[in-house]
């Protein structure tokens, strides 16, 4: 199994990126007042496809890889602070993501906003500071992840 883990280790986080990257990205594209769904941008559709479609399958991809990496590594890397921090901040993300973002953004998909709709404009700066919220816990996890501080 060790010979597996440095695949094991850049699909792994390839998909926890991947999970979270759609909540993240997707309220800038917000910032025109054109529907996204019918967006010209090929970027934008990936990520739209891959917020309604890919979740559930990223999701396993994700838990099988992380189920490898313990196996490669033994699950005492479990009692690691750092490590229990991390999960803990990618948890919050993903619940941050499902339960605040991806509704949020459902709403403002797909309706056109007039230039003077200050609600939508509103709603739609709102999700673009969640985002900045998302992208500081994803970046705090990459500085635990590559840091391995000793916590307690």
């Amino acid at each position: 199994m060790p010979g597996y883990f440095p695949f094991l280790l850049v699909a792994h986080i390839i998909l926890a990126i991947s999970l979270v990257l759609p909540s993240i990205l997707l309220p800038f594209t917000l910032r025109t007042r054109r529907a996204t769904v019918e967006s010209d941008n090929g970027v934008v559709r990936a990520l739209l496809y891959a917020q309604t479609h890919g979740t559930i399958a990223i999701g396993i991809g994700l838990a099988l890889t992380g189920i490898g990496l313990i196996a490669a590594l033994g699950s005492s890397m479990l009692q690691q602070p750092w490590l229990v921090l991390a999960l803990t901040i990618y948890f919050v993300n993903l619940g941050v993501a499902f339960f605040i973002q991806r509704p949020n953004l459902r709403r403002l998909i797909g309706v056109r906003a007039a230039d003077d709709d200050r609600t939508w404009l509103e709603r739609a700066k709102r999700q673009r500071y969640v985002s900045y919220l998302m992208a500081g816990l994803v970046g705090t996890i990459g500085f635990l992840m590559s840091s391995k501080p000793v916590l307690w």
